[in-house]
């Protein structure tokens, strides 16, 4: 069901009219009940009986009478069919008989509880997520769910779940999406997950993010423990990669400016002590040889 938006009478002109109303109401009951003797007994009765009626409908009409607040829309309804959307501010009128339920249109935000789901490669990890949202059609939030700010929370975990199953917690290979590691990619698949899910109900997803992530408590300790560890071979890795290259530019550098001539066998014992010296993890203690190499 699409909005349409409807036009409503400025509030405060309508209540001086019911007000003007009610002191005619008044006015004529007073008067058919006084000592006038230019009314007769049916003229007085005509008049009693139209002060109250005139004074029933105006009282009945206020309930037309509805405030809507900046950034809030009223939907209205007649019978149980939608008539349309009021979105003026300030004091309105409309009909009596319109039934009328008011939607806040202001962002909202929320931050969704804990939740325990296995990641893509089956670990048990906690995640929770921040969501920023948006009524942005009053009418499908209305009618087109039962309770639009619940069906707002209950499909926000549902899409964080199916979301975390989809990536692993880390990144093992090169250009791999992770929880961890992608935080911006993964918040725009979570927006975008709970947004297929919320058009429905007239609801627009502002942003969303994750807000917690860790493994769950029985596997964090041997979870840590492997990432302490990639991240010494990603260390080790480095260091390695760099010395051999320092040791080739050396031995490039020494050959190239004639400084030394090196056979295989001292070119491989100067690759090893340059390889101790440049992957050690401690200092190392220079031996100084004062005789031949031989």
């Amino acid at each position: 069901m699409k909005e349409r938006e409807i036009g409503s009478i400025s509030g405060i002109p309508a209540l001086l009219a019911l007000f003007v109303l009610v002191l005619v109401s008044l006015w004529m009951f007073v008067s058919g009940i006084g000592p006038d003797p230019e009314l007769n007994g049916v003229k007085s009765g005509i008049r009693i009986l139209g002060g109250i009626l005139l004074a029933i409908v105006s009282c009945f009409a206020l309930i037309g009478l509805y405030k809507v607040e900046p950034n809030q829309s009223v939907v209205l309804s007649l019978f149980g069919k939608y008539v349309g959307t009021v979105k003026a501010n300030g004091l309105r009128w409309n009909n009596p008989f319109y039934a009328k339920r008011k939607v806040s249109q202001r962002v909202r935000n929320f931050e969704s509880g804990k939740l325990k789901v296995n990641e893509l490669e089956g670990s048990p990890i906690e995640i929770a997520s921040v969501i920023v949202w948006q009524v942005i059609d009053a009418s499908e939030a209305v009618y087109n769910v039962d309770d639009y700010e619940t069906f707002v929370h209950i499909q926000s975990e549902s899409a964080l779940r199916a979301m975390a199953t989809s990536y692993p917690y880390d990144q093992h290979e090169e250009g791999q999406l992770s929880l961890r590691s992608h935080a911006a990619e993964i918040g725009e698949h979570l927006k975008k997950e709970l947004q297929e899910r919320l058009t429905d109900a007239g609801v627009q997803v502002i942003d969303a993010r994750i807000s917690h992530l860790a493994y769950a408590p029985e596997i964090a300790q041997a979870m840590l423990q492997r990432q302490q560890a990639n991240a010494i071979i990603a260390a080790r890795t480095r260091i390695v990669s760099g010395a051999v290259g320092m040791v080739e530019m050396a031995l490039q550098e020494l050959q190239k400016n004639g400084v030394v001539t090196l056979d295989e066998e001292r070119k491989a014992q100067m690759v090893s002590n340059l390889l101790v010296v440049l992957c050690g993890d401690r200092s190392t203690q220079p031996i100084v040889n004062a005789g031949s190499l031989y």
